[in-house]
């Protein structure tokens, strides 16, 4: 279906599915008017960008193809956009005639986050019934090379509402008995949602180990994180696996990207992590989200993770309206296309350091940054045992080392 021009919005709070708004797209412009009924509830779903208003809302064309990037954030990017451009195209559906609003029809029910768009343009899929990794990988290079033009359907169910470059899946996992599910909407008892991520080509071998390392670093400079693991397919293979935080025993949470929330093309950032923290303590209201920030930033410094795009930081509303930043994510050695952070520490992106993340805490009038920063530098002092232990390849692990090695100041 396309040519949607109207779509009614719904939120999930706490279980409670509530008509929130409508979105209505004209020739010029789309439009969102929240219903009076959700208004009276005094819940913001994206403070920043779209106040409680009785009045047609409308948004700037740029970044996010006239939308609010509150709904942006329900649309999948990299591979997930991909999927569904060559699924619709396999169909006889041309990519370039499908509106913002036709593509959240196809969302539906089935994005990242409660939101829910209706009516649902639903892609009919058979799949089968078992869940092999291996087998799954080796279609998502088949995508990546362009040699096929058949698995764009299965694979589009099994991940294409989620965001990220990277080639991913969303499953249900049962630790009970190591077991998994195709699907991301409800369960049986027992399994709960997780998102298993796939090489794209450019990655090493070792892409797995080395993500799951940065996990268990992160968690030890003190940060928080879903829990992650490795996934193993029948060849031995590891794909590395994190629970998602925007499912909780079955319901789903509220999640607003920092892109979304201040209308940050992630692509062409102008974001500061100082634009970070102001948004985490106005959420928040308290001073320990400077700390979650500066954390956030000098991990990403010290360990070089470069790909550190306002995407790539979250915040979650419970059914309250209160929020908080989520759980941190994409975590790993990385770098940018220009060799640059791709969000700027005190307006340095080049080779930021310790005096960038201390020029950070003055403006906040942090107390004790030194002691955050210096915690994360000696997690990184620790890689090459961080690396044995989690089967990195003595290769990645020496080129990691290397690199890490120059970034201590």
């Amino acid at each position: 279906m396309t040519g949607v021009d109207k779509l009614t919005v719904s939120i999930s709070l706490g279980g409670q599915m509530i008509e929130l708004g409508e979105l209505v797209s004209t020739k010029e412009k789309i439009y969102f008017r929240y219903y009076p009924e959700f208004i009276d509830r005094g819940i913001q779903i994206s403070p920043f960008r779209m106040p409680l208003s009785d009045k047609p809302l409308t948004a700037n064309r740029e970044p996010f193809e006239g939308l609010f990037g509150v709904f942006s954030d329900s649309l999948p990017d990299g591979w997930g956009r991909l999927l569904l451009d060559r699924t619709l195209s396999s169909r006889g559906i041309s990519p370039l005639k499908i509106s913002p609003l036709d593509r959240l029809a196809y969302v539906g029910s089935g994005g990242m986050g409660t939101l829910i768009y209706k009516p649902e343009s639903g892609l009919e899929h058979n799949l089968k019934n078992k869940l092999e990794l291996d087998s799954i990988a080796r279609q998502m290079n088949q995508v990546l090379e362009g040699t096929s033009s058949d698995v764009f359907e299965e694979l589009y169910a099994l991940g294409g509402s989620s965001g990220g470059a990277r080639p991913k899946i969303l499953v249900g996992y049962d630790e009970s008995n190591d077991n998994l599910i195709h699907g991301s909407g409800s369960f049986p008892e027992g399994y709960e949602h997780w998102i298993i991520k796939f090489p794209s080509s450019s990655d090493p071998i070792d892409i797995a180990f080395i993500e799951y390392a940065y996990y268990k670093m992160a968690l030890g400079a003190g940060i928080e994180m879903n829990p992650c693991r490795l996934f193993t397919g029948e060849s031995g293979r590891k794909y590395f696996g994190t629970k998602r935080f925007d499912r909780v025993e079955g319901r789903r949470l509220h999640m607003h990207s920092a892109s979304g929330l201040m209308h940050d093309d992630f692509r062409l950032s102008n974001m500061d992590y100082g634009h970070l923290m102001d948004s985490a303590f106005k959420l928040e209201n308290q001073v320990e989200a400077y700390n979650k920030v500066l954390r956030l930033a000098a991990f990403n410094i010290y360990g070089h993770n470069r790909d550190d795009h306002s995407k790539n930081f979250s915040f979650l509303m419970d059914p309250e309206g209160n929020w908080q930043l989520a759980p941190a994510y994409d975590l790993t050695f990385s770098s940018s296309s220009h060799g640059l952070h791709s969000t700027m520490i005190a307006g340095e992106s080049k080779a930021p350091g310790r005096k960038h993340l201390l020029e950070l805490a003055k403006h906040f009038s942090m107390k004790d940054p030194a002691e955050i920063i210096e915690r994360v530098q000696g997690v990184f002092g620790d890689w090459s045992k961080y690396a044995s232990e989690n089967g990195v390849e003595k290769k990645s692990s020496d080129l990691i080392n290397k690199t890490i090695l120059q970034l201590r100041d």
